[in-house]
């Protein structure tokens, strides 16, 4: 009986500690898209992420960018994915801490008119209403509000919730610009894609996915492994290529120190 007690134990016990050691973890994408469109994309990358690991991931986002930030700022994600400012913020507090990023990556505020149509420079957009996803999107919104305020010109911002809602109503002529970034540009539908061009565009660094130190520093980096080599296997690679995304390569928080000198104020419209 003893013995049996014995080999019981020696079978159970074992999948009581992997058990206790299950933890998982989510993935806060920020929603420059609608959520159902973010998570056809990045639903099979995290997953592919959790099967080459071995750990647990999971997708997760919000309904609109103030309210992911505001969960970011509660630390509800153990792992993000945000433009360049806002990880410096979100570094100060709750603590994310960048491990990655985009491989070979051109990141760029773009202001998008419809292809063919009269605007041709951005002093056409004087008095113009313009669409922009969030007052909070910082390279979206910021940087072409920005830069149409160093050019003089007076607009009217329109916020449509998501980029992907910004360039299809500038597709459709409900907007004659708006403003979004080059990385969902560059995923858009072919056909929408095609009814557009950039009007202006501003370079900026790399989104970096960073975690919270509560993620223990070997599941981070079984995961920037996991990411960095992703792109050699045809299967993450085409994964990848819907997100628009060649690779990642590793990052650290020292990279992003050019964006806090930067010192970016939120667009406040006049």
């Amino acid at each position: 009986m003893a013995r049996l007690m014995l080999i019981w134990l020696g079978f159970i016990l074992p999948l009581f500690i992997q058990a206790a050691h299950a933890v998982e973890y989510t993935v806060g994408i920020a929603p420059q898209q609608a959520a159902s469109e973010l998570a056809k994309r990045w639903v099979p990358i995290i997953k592919y992420w959790s099967d080459t690991t071995g750990n647990t991931f999971h997708f997760r986002t919000a309904k609109d960018i103030d309210t992911f930030q505001k969960d970011l700022s509660e630390g509800l994600y153990d792992i993000m994915f945000v433009n360049a400012h806002h990880y410096t913020v979100f570094n100060k507090a709750p603590g994310y801490v960048a491990f990655a990023h985009e491989m070979g990556c051109v990141n760029a505020g773009v202001l998008v008119v419809a292809k063919g149509g009269a605007v041709q420079g951005v002093e056409q957009l004087e008095g113009a209403a313009i669409a922009f996803s969030s007052p909070n999107a910082v390279i979206g919104t910021w940087l072409p509000a920005q830069h149409l305020g160093e050019r003089g010109v007076s607009f009217s911002p329109h916020y449509v919730k998501s980029m992907d809602s910004v360039y299809l109503s500038v597709a459709k002529g409900l907007f004659p610009a708006g403003g979004g970034e080059l990385r969902t540009l560059g995923s858009l539908d072919q056909d929408v894609k095609n009814q557009l061009r950039i009007l202006w565009k501003s370079e900026f660094p790399c989104h970096p996915f960073s975690a919270l130190p509560r993620v223990p520093r070997e599941i981070v980096q079984q995961l920037q492994k996991a990411m960095i080599v992703m792109h050699k296997n045809p299967q993450g690679a085409a994964m990848l290529k819907s997100v628009n995304i060649k690779g990642f390569v590793p990052s650290n928080d020292a990279e992003y120190e050019v964006v806090r000198k930067m010192n970016l104020k939120p667009f406040e419209a006049k």
